[in-house]
């Protein structure tokens, strides 16, 4: 059986609703998830140096990043870096890789910025515009933030001629407000913050999930989801764990619909490892 069917079939869905992983399809557009976005297209179309989107573990970053490269227009020419790391020179190398910018294994740092220059320019030149997307972004040391600043001042006349998106953990936030980093936050022309859903979201964006898989959205009781949001916080990944795992175990009773009582079975089995403390739960 595909893993993307398992219990589907029994609920009458054409898949799973709540994979982990991002997928497009199934993007929730929130009220916030809607600004997180907007802001993401205010970065381009204004171009903003830097563009800068932050979010807990399983906020849904990824998914807005794969839904804006489903929209990049046909003129722009996109690099995406996921989970990048190491010092000077390294992220220039990292650069260029997802560019498809081919560089002498040898080269040197300035060799290697020159091949960059002379590739934006060229892009430039024939019109197009040039976007770095850095997901994971909070891996980065302050050295290899600066770094990326320093791109930012490639340019033509008044033209920007790469501009950076930064997507990362809360951290990065923190990362960037950094007393050091006072010239990187000056070129932060947008950023966005994602907060945990509250609870009637949290119930929104089960029934949404559920729906977009050829559901009625009424597979999980009231009772249910707002024990969900309880036990995760309203965290999207954390509620898409939750509910996976309450289908399963509803489908497993032959019951069609998950109830209070599946969520708290679930719970006490231990199956489910994705808890909120006390505390994060407190300030939710």
């Amino acid at each position: 059986m595909p893993s993307n069917q398992l219990y589907a079939s029994f609920f009458g869905l054409k898949e799973r609703p709540f994979s982990l992983l991002p997928d497009p399809d199934f993007l929730f557009w929130s009220p916030q998830h809607n600004r997180a976005f907007l802001v993401l297209e205010y970065g381009i179309m204004s171009k903003a140096p830097i563009t800068l989107i932050t979010g807990e573990i399983g906020a849904g970053k990824t998914t807005l990043v794969q839904k804006l490269l489903s929209k990049i227009r046909d003129d722009t020419t996109i690099g995406l870096i996921s989970n990048a790391q190491g010092g000077r020179g390294e992220l220039i190398q990292w650069v260029l890789n997802s560019l498809n910018v081919e560089v002498d294994p040898g080269a040197s740092y300035v060799q290697m910025f020159q091949v960059l220059q002379d590739f934006l320019l060229k892009e430039y030149a024939l019109g197009r515009m040039v976007v770095l997307i850095f997901d994971e972004a909070q891996n980065l040391s302050l050295e290899g933030l600066e770094e990326l600043r320093m791109l930012t001042n490639i340019n033509a006349n008044k033209d920007v001629l790469i501009q950076l998106i930064l997507v990362g953990q809360p951290e990065l936030r923190d990362m960037v407000q950094n007393p050091n980093m006072k010239q990187l936050a000056q070129r932060i022309a947008a950023n966005f913050h994602l907060s945990p859903m509250s609870s009637e979201i949290t119930q929104d964006y089960i029934s949404h999930r559920l729906k977009t898989a050829g559901g009625t959205g009424q597979e999980f009781t009231f009772q249910a989801c707002r024990r969900i949001f309880e036990e995760t916080g309203g965290i999207p990944r954390l509620v898409n764990q939750l509910c996976d795992f309450a289908m399963l175990y509803a489908w497993s009773a032959n019951e069609l619909i998950v109830t209070e009582k599946v969520i708290h079975s679930i719970i006490e089995d231990g199956v489910y490892m994705g808890q909120t403390s006390a505390t994060e739960k407190d300030t939710v």
